[in-house]
């Protein structure tokens, strides 16, 4: 069976890469020629554990490659995916589905009969019907299926959640549609994954409905870290006791900044314009969007607070800029909130993240870029966790202590306990719960 993926985003890179390693001949298309030029020398445009070692077996292997030549690709294609960007449209926060529709144009003009297009990428609810409009406009006697597979990867753990999923969703308004999909992910059934056949509106509305649903369990635990601090509570304690309901769960019960990175913000954007545009409002998610928002700005205040009169002219070291560890995506990450809020006081930045340092310089001007987390503390006021990656887990405090000026260290993600800071020397200032004296 022959795939062609479009677009080597996130998605479609890591999508097609691991259809590869399931053994079908993959060809990732996309129009930007340098990227595809790095991806036949063999370098990897985004940073995602195991991604490199899986893309180079599978292309020396000769199941795997790369092309601009979409219209070559598609025409020997089986099935041809659609996995290309669906920004959040500047002013009402509506996925532009401007590349999907350039995509469905260029498909149109390509396939052979009997191919089955399938919508990757995350759309709003009629858009698979829509793309079908288009392939049928242009060629009105072209016997083809249409189908949606909204994906579910977590940065960072990527490539284990497209081999091991909680489920698959298929969207399908045929038989030969189904067929091919129970086909392309038989060896996941082979392993007892959930496979669930659905409507192509259902599959839509599936995709967005998850990401908003876990979108607003993070915020209600921001809000409830903000409660623990006011009354002596411990965020992490009440995260713990609620998710141990297993109506509840306990994943994404982490008190933090503030959600970022590409799927829940132009998500639930997306999902709450659908709402309003078809007179059903997600007054929960919109509530969402704004709490999000303000926790954001809300971090950065507690940080111009610790600092007093003093801020202008004060030195702040932040560990991690990226959304979350083990990505270098910084899409609406709360740094790029929080840090031009500290410039904008007369506040200097020293920053470090492990990964994040080349996608971040163009979006936050003027900050000291740190080769490490102890480069980063050194002379400053305060020292802020921003990410929670693995290497802030085990500061030296010694260390830190001698380079800082100041003595406090403000984790917004709560990795250390309160024990971990006895005798350091330092006001540790973590997100739900009381401060201590080091």
């Amino acid at each position: 069976m022959r795939i062609v993926m479009i677009g080597t985003g996130y998605v479609g890179l890591v999508s097609g890469v691991c259809f590869s390693e399931f053994g079908f001949d993959v060809t990732c298309v996309d129009v930007d020629e340098k990227k595809i030029e790095r991806l036949n020398a063999g370098e990897v445009p985004i940073f995602e554990p195991g991604l490199d070692a899986l893309m180079q077996r599978n292309t020396a292997g000769g199941r795997l490659a790369f092309t601009t030549d979409l219209a070559t690709a598609a025409g020997e294609a089986d099935v041809v995916f659609v996995a290309v960007g669906t920004p959040s449209r500047r002013g009402d926060g509506e996925a532009d589905l401007t590349y999907v529709e350039a995509a469905a144009r260029q498909i149109a003009a390509a396939i052979r009969p009997g191919t089955v297009v399938v919508i990757k990428s995350t759309v709003v609810v009629g858009t698979c019907r829509r793309v079908r409009d288009i392939i049928r406009a242009a060629r009105p006697d072209l016997d083809f299926s249409i189908a949606s597979n909204p994906e579910f990867l977590r940065e960072g753990a990527a490539i284990e959640d497209f081999m091991r999923p909680n489920r698959v969703i298929c969207g399908v308004d045929d038989e030969r549609a189904e067929q091919m999909l129970r086909r392309l992910y038989r060896p996941l059934y082979l392993r007892e994954t959930p496979m669930v056949m659905t409507t192509l509106e259902n599959a839509e509305l599936i995709k967005y409905a998850a990401n908003a649903f876990l979108a607003m369990k993070i915020t209600f635990i921001n809000e409830v870290s903000d409660l623990c601090e006011k009354v002596g509570g411990n965020v992490q304690e009440v995260a713990r006791g609620i998710g141990l309901d297993h109506r509840i769960g306990g994943k994404f019960l982490h008190a933090g900044p503030g959600y970022g990175g590409s799927c829940f913000p132009k998500d639930t954007k997306a999902f709450a314009s659908t709402g309003r545009r078809h007179e059903a409002p997600q007054t929960l998610i919109e509530q969402v969007i704004a709490v999000n928002d303000n926790r954001k700005r809300a971090m950065a205040e507690r940080i111009l607070a610790e600092l007093g009169d003093g801020a202008k002219g004060a030195t702040v070291g932040i560990l991690g800029i990226a959304f979350k560890p083990n990505t270098d995506d910084v899409r609406d990450a709360p740094s790029l909130e929080i840090i031009p809020m500290l410039q904008a006081k007369g506040v200097s930045v020293r920053a470090h993240d492990p990964e994040a340092r080349e996608t971040a310089s163009p979006l936050l001007p003027g900050i000291t870029w740190c080769e490490s987390a102890y480069e980063a503390a050194d002379g400053a006021d305060i020292l802020v966790i921003l990410t929670e990656w693995n290497e802030y887990r085990v500061l030296d405090f010694a260390e830190v202590t001698a380079r800082m000026k100041g003595r406090t260290l403000m984790d917004l993600r709560a990795i250390y306990k309160d024990d971990d800071m006895a005798g350091t020397g330092l006001r540790y200032v973590p997100v739900g719960r009381k401060p201590v004296e080091g």
